[in-house]
């Protein structure tokens, strides 16, 4: 009996003394990974736009993008935005990306067709694809590996950022009853509605949103776009021009993009580069939400409130706009070897598109109608 409990005295100091070394042991192991743990690393970006900043729709959603990229990220890449003018001219966004000046750009795509002519397909078509099968395009349709190799060459990575849905046809001062009347017309309006206005006799003219309400009301311009009620009555056009048209046949559903400095999104770790693109993804649809739940609310403002007269473009003027821009498309695209291939990408997809949609969307809304 008293060997047994001598035995078992010196068994349990044993497991003890190794249960105390163990103990020790993996205070010391978790001492040394405390002291060895490095703070992760944070990175700054700024973001230069081509909106005014802060401006409704265009400009929130770099804002949000900011928000939520410093969110997800728990702090660890945080986003300055600077709108039109503040760090960089408004239609220099893409090269001050491309240069590094900043690591992120909100725009346009058809803002840079002096430079990149098929970047025009990744904003919008006259005639071309709505908010809805530009995103699935881009997405599924295989337009985004032509777009990341277009931008390639400029160490520039696109994504969208954005989608006006369809938008107004634009303002006038006088009203536009044939094809005639756009003749002699200086506008303001941007990439391949612009080629088609100036086919039709027209001038076209290219100005940043900023400028747009002082060149019309002091007739640097005779008319112009911009894009639907809820950003047109933000900028008071109401003001300095009383007809209102639709449909806006040059931008059916103009999408907006980011662009990043290729270096700075390959110097982000993976799971950074992640929150990045998660977050462009957000923006693209909030912002087309926001344009669909807020553009008839502003319309009737503009009607009710400020006497607007909203016209339709005569069925003839559309057809003849119609046809001008498939046949100006499709001679750029001829010129160009990297025009042509996003070109054919594109109408394949709006041609297979536009099938299904004829026995699903339209036949939809025109039975609601």
């Amino acid at each position: 009996m008293k060997k047994r409990h001598l035995f078992s005295l010196l068994g349990a100091s044993a497991l003890s003394l190794v249960i105390g070394g163990c103990s020790q042991e993996q205070a010391t192991t978790e001492t040394q990974q405390v002291v060895q743990a490095k703070p992760a690393k944070s990175y700054q970006w700024k973001l230069v736009t081509t909106w005014p900043k802060n401006f409704p729709g265009l400009g929130e959603g770099p804002e949000r993008f900011a928000k939520e990229v410093e969110r997800m990220s728990d702090g660890r890449l945080t986003v300055k935005v600077y709108g039109a003018g503040e760090l960089v001219p408004a239609l220099e966004v893409f090269d001050a990306v491309s240069q590094g000046t900043a690591e992120a750009g909100h725009g346009a795509a058809y803002y840079w067709k002096g430079k990149v002519p098929a970047a025009q397909f990744f904003s919008t078509v006259p005639f071309g694809l709505n908010a809805q099968e530009l995103n699935s395009w881009v997405t599924y349709g295989g337009g985004l590996e032509l777009w990341k190799e277009l931008y390639e060459p400029f160490g520039v990575i696109p994504a969208l950022g954005g989608n006006t849905g369809v938008q107004m046809g634009g303002w006038f001062n006088k009203e536009i009853n044939s094809i005639d009347d756009l003749k002699g017309l200086k506008m303001r309006i941007p990439g391949l509605g612009g080629e088609v206005l100036e086919r039709a006799g027209g001038t076209p003219v290219q100005l940043p949103g900023g400028e747009i309400f002082t060149a019309l009301q002091t007739g640097t311009i005779d008319a112009t776009e911009w894009v639907g009620p809820y950003n047109d009555l933000a900028f008071g056009l109401h003001k300095a021009a009383k007809f209102y048209y639709y449909p806006g046949w040059h931008e059916p559903g103009t999408a907006l993009e980011f662009t990043f400095n290729k270096k700075a999104f390959e110097e982000l770790p993976k799971d950074l580069q992640a929150i990045v693109e998660v977050a462009a993804r957000m923006v693209n649809q909030d912002m087309l939400d926001e344009y669909t739940a807020r553009n008839n609310a502003a319309l009737e403002e503009l009607v009710g409130k400020h006497g607007v007269q909203v016209r339709r473009y005569p069925d003839d003027v559309l057809q003849a706009l119609r046809t001008i821009a498939d046949s100006t498309i499709k001679e750029i695209a001829e010129k160009d070897a990297s025009v042509k291939k996003v070109y054919d990408s594109f109408e394949k997809f709006r041609a297979n598109v536009q099938k299904y949609h004829e026995i699903s969307e339209k036949a939809y809304i025109n039975t609601r109608s």
